[in-house]
């Protein structure tokens, strides 16, 4: 028998010791058998049994003496173990529990047998596999002498080659020490809120919008201050005073209008009247299908702006890798918070990512599946064009809504059930408009088609082709 096994069964022993003593088998005082007869019940050498015993010691469960079998040491036994668990004692949770504590919880996860609309999905076999394993492959074969702490800011080799891909990639001008590399966007969020938010500051947030952003600010303290959008974007004809305002310019989500350049300024000069920080996130801005590159609103005043990219909609969600730029000025408060929340995003993918990025494979990798999202637009706009449906936001980006004529907004949740019941995920735009401002009075669906293949995107509209004309 193996020590493994030995060990197995020791741990085995000490469980059913501890059952009768708790059940009141064997009660507070009262003798155990040997480990002479106790090893011939269980079939096992003696030596295993005595190290169960010495286990049960050290637990507080039995007591032994020289020359004496073990007994069940005082206090234990039935009459002193309640029947069942205890109510859990009163909790003071902190202001900012007491906030997440009252937000819905996530909707659960379905699987669809014939195609998932979700947005924020990406095609599987679109991940860069034998790049990212020569990347992985060589971070791992360095073998440094010591495993240790990095920067909380991120891997310098990874801050470097991501300022020179973003002035490539988005006009953006920065040094690596601005940037602070995260477990994605939602990380950024969240320390943006920390840093730059006191409970009841308010933040102007474009409606309908960015759920989790909302709700970071929200569990920050923030008080959400809803602008409407519209094909330019966030309307800056009226703009509160606020501290912070939250916006994607480059591809509103989710109705994909594009910031027009008139309320790009307006938007700037509002900040600079207010002394306001703006939060830029660039969510998608890889993907332009029908216009040029719009240059990221950190360009054009980089004092104010702080810019958020993520490799969620490049490589992969699960990666759990984003990016901020802040002004140098920030630099030092947001490498603390990040270092304070958890030390640092793991740096073997940092470097494998940097690798990547050195040997130029992730710029190919993007237009790849630039040009593979691009046939999957396609296809999709193709197969609505037959439906009674308004198409919003196709320009640019991983999704589009299709806003559904003639069906009004209160038939939005049967529509989505009955598709459903026919094997396809279809999602609402109603649940990303603040609840407490006007939402619109026809249903809106924003459908995502980067996870799916071209056949899928065909019968998953034709499933809602039929649900429409029932």
């Amino acid at each position: 028998m193996g020590q493994f096994d030995e060990e197995g069964i020791a741990r085995r022993i000490v469980a059913a010791i501890r059952a009768r003593i708790d059940e009141g088998v064997w009660q507070p005082g009262e003798r155990l058998p040997s480990t002479r007869s106790f090893a011939a019940e269980w079939g096992v050498s003696r030596t295993t049994v005595t190290a169960a015993y010495g286990q049960l010691v050290a637990e507080g469960y039995i007591t032994t003496r020289p020359g004496a079998r073990a007994e069940v040491a005082a206090g234990l036994g039935r009459d002193v173990v309640p029947a069942a668990p205890e109510p859990a004692p009163p909790r003071r949770l902190s202001a900012f529990a007491r906030r997440l504590a009252e937000m819905p919880p996530p909707a659960p996860v379905q699987a669809f047998r014939i195609a998932d609309f979700r947005y924020g999905d990406l095609a599987g076999r679109d991940f860069p596999v034998l790049a990212w394993r020569r990347a992985m492959t060589a971070v791992l074969l360095r073998r440094p002498d010591r495993l240790a702490y990095g920067d909380p800011q991120g891997a310098t080799a990874l801050r470097r080659v991501l300022a020179g891909y973003l002035w490539r990639a988005r006009g953006i001008r920065c040094t690596a020490g601005q940037i602070i590399v995260v477990n994605g966007s939602q990380q950024a969020l969240d320390l943006a809120a920390r840093l730059l938010l006191d409970p009841g500051d308010r933040v102007l947030i474009e409606n309908p919008g960015y759920l989790l952003a909302r709700r970071a600010f929200a569990a920050a303290g923030g008080s959400a201050i809803p602008v409407p959008v519209d094909a330019e974007g966030l309307n800056t004809d009226h703009l509160p005073p606020a501290r912070l305002a939250y916006v994607t310019p480059s591809h509103q989500f989710p109705l994909g209008g594009v910031l027009s350049a008139a309320r790009r300024r307006a938007l700037l000069a509002w900040a600079r009247a207010q002394t306001a920080v703006i939060i830029e996130d660039d969510y998608d801005g890889e993907y332009r299908h029908e216009v040029a590159p719009v240059p990221a609103l950190q360009t054009a005043d980089p004092a104010r702006v702080i810019y958020i990219g993520t490799l969620s909609k490049t490589l992969s969600p699960t990666l759990r890798l984003g990016y901020l730029v802040v002004p140098a000025d920030l630099a030092p408060a947001f490498a603390e918070a990040k270092r304070v929340t958890d030390r640092h995003t793991a740096l073997i993918e940092q470097e494998a990512l940097a690798l990547l990025m050195e040997s130029g494979a992730y710029e190919r990798h993007v237009r790849a599946i630039r040009r593979r999202n691009a046939a999957r637009r396609a296809v999709l706009l193709d197969a609505l064009a037959g439906l009674p449906v308004r198409v919003v936001g196709a320009a640019t980006g991983l999704h589009l809504v299709a806003w559904l004529d003639g069906v009004p907004a209160g038939h939005e949740a049967a529509v989505i059930a009955a598709a459903a019941a026919a094997g396809v995920g279809l999602y609402p735009v109603s649940a990303l408009y603040d609840p407490a401002a006007p939402r619109p009075e026809v249903a809106g669906l924003i459908l995502g088609y980067a996870g799916l293949d071209p056949a899928a995107i065909r019968r998953g509209v034709a499933v809602l082709d039929q649900v429409l004309g029932r």
